[in-house]
């Protein structure tokens, strides 16, 4: 499929607010195993029907699971993304899976396995990523998912740091003379059903008195497609993934994202209740990304950093103490997800920067020393 792009000038004007994200993008027919989803501010659309519990109630693992015990004897981590959505989690033509929530996959594979290739990818929808989590079939679920309260309490998951800071955005054809969302008032949108998206437009619009129809379909690659033959005024999900998926339309260039932005949508990766010591390990595998960052330690000069006199940085990659040990994996954990992914920026540019066709400015998603919100708990 072509991958045109968006006019530089657009990306700038839709990144003005700093990506913000939700998360969700339907696995594409072709692959039965693929991950997951979004790009800058809202690369990944965001997928999450859970607002209402009972929709995605299912079998959950005993508490005091031992999903660590799991991974080690089958060899392999299970890991949930969208396996539709570019930048985030994309299926290749060659079957491999590339993209930023892959990538996050493959740093729990490290930590845990010492192999970050030791990953099998589950492409889900919106509404079966909650389903196979809660019931075991996946270990973890990375795939441009927001954090919201609902999902945290109610359907019993555990959300780790956020590893992208979107938010929601809307896409119309640049000929159109719409410039505000008040110039959809009586017009119709294209929106992925059971997500918090399809929510928030609602509570957006509503609050102000936009009256508008919607055009829900369950696919985000059903929405792209309907939009795109002009059945919907506007497009709305994440801004990441308006600008990732946005690329896949017939004349990208004749369509642009309006400046507002209309939520907050944290994404990054999640586990179930009932095992901390997992919760523990996907969590400090996501800070050990960040906590390399800050203190300038990369994939290249990794093993050069092993010899530093500075004791954060032996802790950080296991050198001294016994971090990994206290959760039951090897205390070099962080070494291996340097070493075979690399620390935050690396993931970061290897999929959103300036060598990738997006390259989307990395706003909030910065480190808090850069006016960002990138910031990890001490390694000690």
């Amino acid at each position: 499929m072509s991958r045109k792009f968006f006019p530089v000038f657009a990306l700038l004007i839709v990144l003005s607010m700093v990506l913000a994200a939700c998360g969700g993008a339907a696995a594409p027919e072709a692959a039965s195993e693929a991950p997951a989803e979004e790009v800058a501010a809202e690369a990944p659309e965001e997928e999450v029907a859970a607002e209402a519990p009972g929709e995605t109630d299912g079998p959950a693992p005993a508490e005091g699971a031992d999903t660590l015990s799991k991974v080690q004897d089958l060899g392999v981590l299970n890991c949930g993304v969208s396996g539709a959505l570019l930048a985030f989690s994309f299926v290749e033509d060659d079957g491999s899976m590339s993209g930023f929530d892959a990538d996050y996959c493959r740093a729990v594979a490290a930590a845990v396995l010492g192999d970050a290739e030791a990953v099998e990818f589950r492409a889900s929808n919106a509404s079966e990523r909650f389903p196979i989590l809660q019931s075991g079939e996946i270990d973890v679920l990375s795939r441009n998912t927001t954090w919201t309260v609902s999902r945290d309490t109610s359907l019993g998951f555990n959300f780790v740091p956020v590893t992208f800071y979107d938010g929601q955005g809307m896409l119309v054809r640049r000929d159109s003379g719409i410039t505000t969302l008040e110039d959809l008032d009586g017009g119709t949108v294209c929106v992925n059903a059971g997500t918090t998206t399809e929510k928030n437009l609602a509570d957006v619009f509503r609050s102000r008195g936009i009256e508008y129809e919607p055009v829900v379909f369950a696919e985000s690659n059903d929405v792209r497609l309907a939009y795109d033959e002009g059945r919907c005024d506007g497009w709305t999900t994440d801004k990441s993934a308006l600008i990732s998926n946005g690329q896949l339309l017939a004349v990208p260039a004749d369509h642009v994202i309006l400046e507002e932005t209309m939520s907050k949508e944290p994404l990054g990766p999640l586990v179930r209740h009932g095992d901390d010591n997992w919760f523990d390990i996907v969590k400090w595998t996501v800070n050990c990304t960040f906590q390399a960052e800050e203190l300038g330690i990369t994939s290249e000069n990794v093993d050069e950093m092993l010899g530093s006199d500075d004791p954060t940085v032996l802790n950080t990659l296991g050198v001294e103490g016994d971090l990994g040990q206290a959760m039951s994996i090897n205390n070099d954990f962080c070494y291996q997800v340097i070493k075979q992914v690399g620390n935050y920026e690396e993931i970061y540019n290897r999929n959103l920067g300036p060598d990738t066709p997006y390259n989307v400015p990395r706003g909030l998603n910065s480190q808090w020393t850069d006016g960002g919100l990138l910031y990890s708990p001490p390694f000690r």
